[in-house]
Order: structure tokens, then C-alpha cells, then sequence
């Protein structure tokens, strides 16, 4: 038996740094795809079905291998996970600044990028997880922030560098950005608070220095069982449908409604602002109220945010519809993990929250895709912006219907 003292510093506040940074940067560089997609439509003459389709392949890709990344972070942890990842991210930016035909934006966005992008949701937030019980749903707010930090910073830097030296250039800073930010601080990761003998939210009570196997919760083959996990996927489904699809499409949209370049990237940057600020709150929030109460909160505004897309022409309307956005993207997102934890425990939490996870990104391949088919037979998004409405109500409906596990299942 190790009895814990108190620290002078609980080392899971630099878990939460590095993982906030490694978002940060990460997620600001996917979220960027919409700032190069009207120069990657217009310079090689792609439709925006196909073009968006890369960003779809990133998603689909991403999502299944964060399954066999969850369970190698359960068993490894992040660090050498994340290591990976940020090399292959530096590596996908890099060929994308040399790309000249559609096949090589698939092999590098979709592919390389894709199998990147798989190291960081699940490890960040299953870490998280870990290492915070009592203050879980406010630590992961503040990890997820960095999504929101991102996406104010990146797309404008992006956009920046784009107007003033082209997309190969803003490619190749991004590349640089990805080394820089995600390898280093992921050197300060580490798996659980067992294993550097301290207890989580930095509690100095006695711990027997728990093992995997002793973590509480269900395994992987009894959740599996569960209606609870295939519902928590379809609901998130329903939502990475409707929110990826207005990240790849919402800047080149705004700027057939008249916006400039740099106008329609503030819509995006200010969803992030409003999402940094969300995420923070709510993820507080839903330590004092639960995880389902936040999320049906999130859904309903991402519902008021589409409705209102539908009459938004005007700057001030589209910087608006950008605010209410942020807002729910990250109201609902902060919860994500969280909620997994919640209902089924720590013991299988990455595999399982890449298994939810899973469906986010599906939602993700298919919405983008649809929305931008959509649009080159119609000329217009309306019909796909009703199609995310209708997506969101869904997702809203099953997560009324969400109930906890029962006791005898566990």
C-alpha cells in the first residue's frame, strides 16, 4: 500500500496543459480545410463533392483506427501515441504543399493525415479521463478549448498566409506548427496517476497503485453489449454529420453570400471563440448537472444555430449563426468522453470511447460529402442545410431516450 502526499503541484494540471496545446494545434490545422478549399477548387477545377470528400476520408480513417488507438493507449499510454501521430501530421502537411491532382489530396489529406488524426481524441480525453474524477467534466472543457483556440488562430493564420503567399506556403507552416506543438508536449503525457503513484484530482488519500484490470467499470465485451454505447454512437453520428459539414463548407459558403475571404474566416473564428468559452463552461457545468442534461443543451442550440443558417445572408447574420454555433459545437462535444466514462467506467474507456467516437467521424465522412453533392447538382445549400436539421433533431430524439445502464448489467 503507497500512501500519497500532498504534492506541491498535482501533476495532472500539466496533463491538462499538454493536452490543450497538442488540441490546440492539432484541430486548428483539420479545422483549416475550409480555407483551402475554395483555392483547391478553383486552381484545379475539382466540384466540391469530390473535393470534399478528402476531408471525409481523414474522418472515416481517424475514426476507426481511434478504436485500435484507444486500445493501445489503454495499454501504452499517450506519449508514444501522440509521437507518432504528430510526425504523420508534419508529414501529410508537408506533401499536401506539393500536391498537383486529386489522387495525391487523398493519399496525404485522407490517408496520411487521416491515420494522424487518430492519435489525438481518444488519448487526449481518455488521459484526461484518468487522471480527473470529481472535476472530469471541467478538465476535459479546458482540454477541449483548445479545439475552440484552435480554431480562432489556425484559419486566420491560414488565411493570412494564403492571401499573402499562397496555400503551398500555408500548407508547409502548418507542417512546421504540427512538429513543433504536438511532439513536445506530448513528452509530458502520461498514462494514469497509478503509475507515477498519485490519485486522481491529486487526492492524498491511500491507492494500492490500481492496475488496468483493476479499474472500475465494464469490460469491453459487456459494453459491447449494451444499448447504451450503439446509441451514444448514433447520436453522435447524427451530430459530426451536421457540425463537420458546416466546418469544411460554412467559409466558402459565406463567401458566395458576398463575404471576403478573410470575412468568411471569421465566421469559423468566431464559432471558435464562442467555443473555446462553451466547452469551459459546460464541461462545469455538466459536473453539477450530469452529461445528458448538457448535451440535450448543446443539440437544441445547434438546432436554433441551422435554423437560423437558413435566412443568414447578410455579415452580421452569418457572424451570428458563427457565435450560436460555437456554442453548441462545443456543448456538445465536452461531453463526449465524459459521458462514456459516466456509463461505462474507466476499465475499457478508450476503446469505447473510440467506438463512440467512431460514429462522430462517420457522421463526419458522410455529412461534408452529401452537403457538397448536394450542392453541385442544386447550386445552393439549403436542401443540405435542412438535411442538418433534420440530423440534429435525431440525435436530440435518441438522446431523450438515453437511459443509464442497469445495475445487473454491470
Amino acid at each position: 500500500m503507497i500512501k500519497s502526499s500532498k504534492p506541491k503541484y498535482f501533476y495532472g494540471y500539466i496533463i491538462v496543459l499538454a493536452t490543450f496545446i497538442i488540441m490546440t494545434m492539432i484541430v486548428g490545422g483539420f479545422n483549416s480545410f475550409g480555407v483551402f478549399f475554395g483555392p483547391l477548387v478553383t486552381e484545379f477545377d475539382w466540384s466540391r463533392g469530390i473535393t470534399s470528400g478528402s476531408f471525409s476520408l481523414t474522418l472515416a480513417l481517424s475514426g476507426f483506427l481511434g478504436i485500435v488507438v484507444g486500445k493501445i493507449n489503454d495499454r501504452f499510454g499517450p506519449r508514444l501515441v501522440l509521437t507518432v501521430g504528430g510526425l504523420l501530421l508534419c508529414l501529410g502537411y508537408l506533401m499536401l504543399s506539393q500536391i498537383n491532382s486529386i489522387w495525391q489530396l487523398y493519399l496525404y489529406y485522407g490517408f496520411i493525415l487521416g491515420t494522424g488524426l487518430s492519435a489525438y481524441v481518444v488519448p487526449l480525453l481518455s488521459t484526461t479521463a484518468r487522471w480527473f474524477v470529481k472535476r472530469r467534466g471541467k478538465m476535459t472543457g479546458l482540454v477541449l478549448a483548445g479545439v475552440g483556440t484552435g480554431t480562432i488562430i489556425i484559419p486566420l493564420m491560414a488565411t493570412w498566409l494564403v492571401n499573402n503567399y499562397g496555400w503551398r506556403t500555408s500548407f508547409l507552416a502548418i507542417a512546421i506548427l504540427s512538429l513543433v506543438f504536438t511532439i513536445i508536449p506530448a513528452q509530458f503525457l502520461r498514462r494514469d496517476p497509478q503509475r507515477s503513484k498519485l490519485l486522481p484530482d491529486g487526492d492524498t488519500s491511500t491507492t494500492n497503485g490500481l492496475n488496468i484490470k483493476d479499474e472500475p467499470g465494464l469490460s469491453f465485451r459487456k459494453a459491447a453489449h449494451t444499448k447504451q454505447i450503439w446509441m451514444l454512437s448514433a447520436i453522435y453520428f447524427c451530430l459530426g454529420f451536421s457540425i463537420f459539414a458546416i466546418i469544411v463548407h460554412i467559409v466558402i459558403h459565406a463567401i458566395g453570400q458576398g463575404l471576403s475571404s478573410s470575412d468568411a474566416a471569421t465566421v469559423l473564428a468566431i464559432s471558435g471563440a464562442l467555443n473555446v468559452g462553451s466547452r469551459a463552461v459546460m464541461g462545469n457545468v455538466s459536473d453539477k448537472i450530469g452529461n445528458r442534461p448538457v448535451l440535450i443543451i448543446g443539440i437544441v442550440t445547434l438546432m436554433v444555430a441551422l435554423a437560423w443558417l437558413q435566412f443568414a445572408k447578410e455579415s452580421w447574420t452569418l457572424y451570428l449563426f458563427g457565435a450560436v454555433f460555437g456554442l453548441a459545437y462545443g456543448s456538445t462535444i465536452v461531453t463526449e468522453s465524459p459521458i462514456v466514462a459516466e456509463f461505462f467506467g474507466l476499465r475499457a474507456h478508450g476503446v469505447l470511447f473510440g467506438i463512440v467516437d467512431v460514429g462522430f467521424t462517420t457522421g463526419g465522412t458522410v455529412g461534408p460529402v452529401l452537403i457538397g453533392y448536394l450542392f453541385d447538382i442544386t447550386s445552393s445549400y439549403q436542401l443540405g442545410f435542412l438535411i442538418m436539421a433534420a440530423m440534429s433533431l435525431i440525435g436530440l430524439i435518441f438522446t431523450l431516450l438515453l437511459r443509464p445502464i442497469k445495475k445487473e448489467v454491470t
